[in-house]
């Protein structure tokens, strides 16, 4: 298959791993953007995300490295490096190397996550990853939710998939009744995409007899953080919150992780509770499943063959979507 026509090295946010996956003292393997990558936590509980290559003789950081207080230490030779990528010791030398220096790149914890900001143009960060539980300021917090990791996610590794494809799913309103198999009709209350967060919210009909609608009052918001990142609040069902990141590891391929939130259930035991929110994810996850199933086949197609009702979404989200394409990438 040939690779997606779209860069593979847009402009944002990225998931590279949940952070239950890097522990104090742990190094975590990463590969993203064509490069290799280690991710690791200080005794501080700091995480940090580096170039996995040790700036003295390029030995792999994460094949044998440790950390050393707030320090990853290079198996080759012992040489240490902060969180700032600074070597900050040469145990046989009484001064450290103050010259060499190996890549950082901006990293934050969120929703159980660690991300890493990406820009080929070296921009500062000029946007923020929503937080799946605040964002939406209807008082909820993570300790009203049972956790994602490690129960109630999916990670797929190295599929033919494009970020922006993810995203355009969430305009894509004809797409449930062949691919869900269920008979929604979503209807957009909000397609706001005039900054590099933005919003699409949609409640939910479905059909009933021929010709008729039922409508509930329930529905989805979703707050797209660039490319990388877009978390969901379903309401009016099953009290959901979801973080579906896509993140690109090569030319062609991409990593999909995708977590899901239950809401916990009073009046039960947090064991029932748990066992039946791992039961209302998986049916989520497997929504989600069948998503993917089409995405990693799909081939880019501009301009695409839309009808009246689907033009101003997809017109928008894909006008939104160039600004997360620097010119330098062309």
């Amino acid at each position: 298959m040939p690779k997606p026509s779209l860069s593979m090295k847009p402009t944002g946010w990225f998931q590279v791993a949940w952070s239950a996956e890097v522990e104090a003292g742990q190094v975590h393997r990463v590969k993203a953007f064509g490069e290799d990558l280690v991710a690791w936590r200080g005794q501080s509980g700091q995480v940090t995300v580096m170039d996995a290559y040790c700036g003295r003789l390029g030995a792999h950081l994460g094949h044998g490295g440790t950390v050393v207080d707030d320090t990853i230490q290079c198996p080759f030779h012992g040489w240490q490096w902060n969180g700032a990528g600074r070597n900050v010791c040469i145990p046989y030398e009484s001064r450290p190397n103050r010259g060499k220096k190996i890549r950082t790149y901006p990293a934050i914890e969120r929703n159980e996550s660690v991300y890493i900001w990406h820009d080929l143009q070296g921009r500062e960060p000029f946007f923020d990853v929503p937080d799946v539980f605040t964002s939406w300021d209807d008082g909820s917090c993570a300790d009203d939710y049972h956790p994602c990791y490690p129960g109630t996610i999916l990670f797929s590794e190295r599929l033919q998939i494009h970020p922006q494809y993810v995203l355009e799913n969430g305009v894509d309103f004809a797409h449930f009744k062949y691919v869900h198999k269920v008979p929604i009709i979503p209807r957009f209350t909000r397609q706001d995409f005039d900054e590099p967060v933005s919003y699409v919210d949609f409640t939910i009909a479905f059909e009933g007899e021929p010709g008729s609608i039922d409508e509930i009052d329930s529905g989805v918001e979703a707050i797209n953080a660039g490319l990388g990142v877009a978390v969901t609040r379903s309401h009016g069902m099953i009290d959901n919150r979801t973080a579906s990141c896509v993140t690109p590891v090569d030319e062609e391929t991409s990593d999909i992780r995708f977590s899901v939130w239950i809401r916990r259930q009073p009046g039960l035991s947090d064991e029932e509770s748990a066992k039946l929110a791992a039961k209302h994810a998986r049916g989520v996850i497997e929504q989600f499943e069948a998503d993917i199933a089409i995405w990693r086949h799909q081939r880019y197609t501009d301009p695409a063959a839309l009808v009246r009702g689907e033009y101003p979404g997809f017109t928008a989200i894909r006008d939104w979507a160039r600004q997360f394409y620097p010119s330098s990438q062309s």
